[in-house]
């Protein structure tokens, strides 16, 4: 697969002209086209909703594009909540998935409606003090342990990951929740991350939909919806191929009508939280080269670093470069692309084969719609880019400016003349 920006150099040109880089870009016709083949993918199940899963791009002008095809949020801390809400969903259209959480949040998730997905057995006595009841309807998430395989690869590790309950934990919580008021029940599993086949989801349905049936049938729980999660990858490197998600879709429901509907549960809901799969394509990170140099290797230096984008650094993850206006040159220039942090792995890009590279050019870091600009932080005072979108007319608008050294020194209010002072000096 050739990875091509969703984004030409005119463009590029038009809109730094305005906005200076770097900036993480957005694509809004491929974002609605996704979220559009999404709905169609599980529209034979008249319950679905996907719970856009607000850690990966936490802005409110995306999320609006999302929840005019039905789409509600996924919250995993108080001010995603607060996001969520502010951007007009409320009830049904939240769901709170979290973990070592403060008191508070829960309540304020059952204050506004949200479904609050247990992450722990210990956590009902914790959530029941916290909001002072259990809520009528309440989701726990499962953690069958060990590890996840698809025919002989291993997809991830479930034992090793932190979160939810084991099977018989699980049991016991429904009928605990159960006992004290709990009127509707989900169930929630997060297996795999990343994973760039069709056959994940129809395997943790399965997993979950034959697990919906022993617990409804054990603890007498009432199971309305099963929460796939997320999981559903894309392909960052240009030799792998993209999921289906029509035919992952279409796999889940065979799977559906084989366990759910012989057991009577024809009636669930399915839900996902997808991030990466709704966003990560239709975003990029625009950046300017501003330095290079010619020591032991050939480094070109560009004006964005780790703060901008840190998988890199943090999980030496591929991203496509593409040094904009020489799509068609021969990439026979061996470089790491460098940030500027006093880190050494703030590099975008490590014995990169790229096109020459000149002072000036633009390049595009591909796939950064999910997981991009949220992961930013402010290592060496560094400070955020701006998110800009590009619209479906080929107009472009700013979507969140970028951070100012006013933004960077508000938290001292403590000392409330303290910018004016560092201006002063």
């Amino acid at each position: 697969m050739k990875k091509r920006p969703f984004v030409t150099l005119e463009k590029l040109q038009e809109i730094t002209k305005e906005i200076p880089t770097p900036f993480h870009l957005y694509d809004e016709k491929g974002i609605r086209e996704n979220a559009a083949a999404l709905k169609a993918a599980f529209s034979w199940n008249p319950g679905f909703k996907e719970f856009f899963a607000v850690k990966a791009t936490p802005n409110p002008f995306l999320i609006d594009i999302l929840r005019e095809y039905g789409c509600g949020c996924d919250c995993s801390s108080m001010t995603e909540l607060m996001l969520a809400r502010a951007a007009g969903c409320s009830g049904g259209d939240i769901m709170f998935s979290s973990n070592d959480t403060p008191p508070e949040e829960f309540r304020f998730c059952d204050e506004i409606g949200g479904i609050i997905n247990l992450d722990d057995i210990t956590h009902i006595p914790f959530v029941e003090q916290a909001v002072g009841h259990i809520p009528e309807i309440i989701s726990c998430r499962f953690n069958p342990g060990g590890l996840f395989k698809i025919s002989n690869d291993i997809m991830d590790n479930p034992g090793d990951a932190k979160y939810g309950m084991t099977e018989e934990q699980i049991f016991e919580a429904f009928r605990i929740l159960k006992s004290k008021g709990a009127k509707r029940f989900g169930i929630h599993a997060f297996l795999a991350s990343n994973t760039v086949t069709n056959e994940y989801y129809p395997m943790l349905a399965k997993v979950m939909f034959e697990l919906a049936v022993r617990l409804q049938k054990e603890t007498g729980a009432h199971i309305t919806f099963v929460n796939l999660s997320g999981g559903i990858g894309i392909p960052y490197s240009p030799d792998q191929e993209p999921n289906d998600i029509s035919v992952i879709g279409e796999g889940v429901r065979r799977v559906y009508e084989e366990v759910l509907v012989p057991a009577g549960m024809g009636d669930i809901a399915i839900y996902t939280e997808l991030g990466r799969f709704m966003m990560g394509p239709y975003g990029c990170l625009v950046t300017k080269a501003i330095h290079e140099k010619h020591t032991h290797k050939e480094y070109i230096g560009v004006d964005a670093c780790a703060v901008n984008l840190m998988r890199p650094a943090m999980y030496g993850a591929y991203h496509h470069i593409t040094v904009m206006g020489k799509e068609h040159e021969v990439c026979d220039h061996l470089y790491d692309v460098t940030g500027s942090l006093c880190e050494n792995n703030d590099k975008f890009a490590i014995d990169r084969y790229l096109p020459k590279v000149d002072m000036g050019d633009l390049l595009v870091i591909h796939d950064t719609g999910a997981h991009g600009f949220s992961m930013g932080y402010n290592y060496n005072g560094k400070l955020k880019s701006a998110e800009v979108l590009l619209k479906e007319d080929g107009s472009f608008r700013l979507i969140r400016r970028a951070e100012t050294a006013r933004d960077y020194f508000a938290t001292f209010d403590c000392f409330p003349d303290l910018y004016e002072k560092i201006l002063k000096d």
